[in-house]
């Protein structure tokens, strides 16, 4: 008898249909002698309308209290769907995140999961129990609720079958899979069958809103496979981490184009960033340690950082990118240590947009960077920063040109073709 771990996403369980549907789907890998934990996002726009509510209250919640509101819409979800699978036939109980033993950092909004008690979930698949879990959210070491961060249902799944050591975690969304780029950017946009942990980490962490990126450094940490798949249809979505099993068939034409790995897997398009410069800072040791010191203070996440020297070697501009809703506290904190370090001013631009390119087979097929760039400038599309690793480079641009910079370099790199 195998442990199942599935994870409905808020569009899943959106409405009171789509709920039955989801218990239906469950029953049958019931009948078929599994034991399954399920985690569920909350119905539909739920968190987000929870959110505009507490706006209308204070537009400076108490950490706590945000946590103690938009933990509540799991519920509501968890709770609806143990009914329907106790109304086909299925006992089910719901679980919090903290009944089923999630434990956190002492964090509000953000905290990271330290372990899971799998006492309570045994003794309820021992009863016979579909156990219905709300994603998102634990209990801190005080006992209060704490949430992990939006999208973080993904991640309380994926660690829930790394801790029943599952093999896979069925992941059901919207979407059946991950695709080369947004579809509603690239109608031609393919779905990819296989993608390794790193590829989707960064295709994840660059914009891709398919999987939250730490759910995926979860499975990668624990050997988890996700599969990312449709809950309007059974047919097979994208494995992450280790590939499935293949025929002889299959392994004989994987072994023949062993070699021919594609360069570029997947693009991402990120319009949530804005771009931050301080001008003429002083270009010596510690200088970039106290900016992003205390920006890390802040618990601002910086992404791309780029720093040129001028001409007489002594001063520097710096800028980063961040969040787009962190710009306002990113300012601030900048021009604060601007002020320190006696440099000219600081400036801001949240008129701009990410695109990057994503793929193991980088490493070892160079010009990547230089088609990259020429296909960019065929589009009249002017390049504010770059930066790159082993398997992506990013570029800024200008928000307006981010679609059109998708759609050109998916084209230049054939990614609608089937490999």
């Amino acid at each position: 008898m195998a442990i199942i771990i599935h994870k409905y996403g808020g569009t899943s369980v959106g409405t009171p249909e789509k709920i039955k549907n989801v218990a239906r789907r469950i029953k049958k890998v019931i009948d078929a002698g599994n034991e399954v934990v399920v985690v569920v996002s909350a119905m539909g726009h739920t968190t987000d309308e929870l959110i505009d509510l507490m706006h209308k209250v204070t537009d400076s919640p108490d950490p706590r209290e945000y946590d103690m509101l938009v933990s509540t819409g799991e519920q509501v979800s968890a709770a609806l769907l143990a009914m329907a699978l106790q109304s086909a036939g299925c006992p089910a109980v719901s679980l919090t995140g903290g009944q089923a033993g999630v434990v956190t950092e002492d964090i509000y909004r953000k905290a990271r999961i330290k372990e899971i008690k799998l006492d309570r979930i045994k003794k309820e698949l021992k009863g016979g129990r579909v156990v219905v879990i709300t994603g998102f959210q634990g209990i801190d070491s005080k006992g209060d609720i704490i949430t992990i961060g939006r999208g973080g249902s993904d991640t309380s799944a994926v660690a829930m079958a790394a801790a029943l050591k599952a093999d896979v975690c069925d992941i059901y969304t919207d979407v059946d899979g991950v695709y080369t780029t947004d579809p509603r950017i690239v109608p031609e946009a393919r779905k990819l069958k296989h993608i390794s942990y790193e590829e989707m980490l960064e295709l994840a962490s660059l914009g891709a809103q398919v999987l939250h990126p730490r759910s995926v450094e979860v499975a990668s940490l624990y050997g988890i496979v996700i599969h990312l798949r449709s809950s309007l249809k059974d047919d097979e979505g994208t494995y992450i981490g280790k590939a499935p099993r293949l025929t002889s068939f299959a392994r004989g034409k994987e072994a023949g184009k062993m070699e021919k790995k594609e360069a570029v897997r997947g693009i991402a398009l990120d319009e949530n960033i804005a771009k931050i410069g301080i001008l003429h800072v002083p270009d010596k040791p510690g200088t970039a340690a106290k900016l992003f010191g205390a920006l890390a203070k802040g618990k601002i996440n910086v992404d791309m950082i780029v720093q040129s020297i001028h001409s007489q070697g002594t001063l520097a501009d710096m800028a980063f990118t961040v969040e787009r809703t962190d710009m306002k506290r990113a300012v601030e904190v900048a021009k604060k240590i601007a002020a320190e370090l006696k440099a000219e001013g600081v400036v801001s631009d949240p008129d701009v947009s990410k695109v990057s390119l994503v793929g193991v087979g980088m490493v070892s097929q160079p010009g990547t960077a230089s088609k990259m760039f020429e296909t960019l400038a065929s589009e009249k599309i002017n390049i504010q920063m770059i930066t790159t690793s082993e398997i992506k480079i990013s570029c800024v641009i200008k928000a307006e040109q981010g679609k059109q910079a998708v759609r050109a370099l998916h084209k230049a790199f054939g990614l609608e073709k089937v490999a």
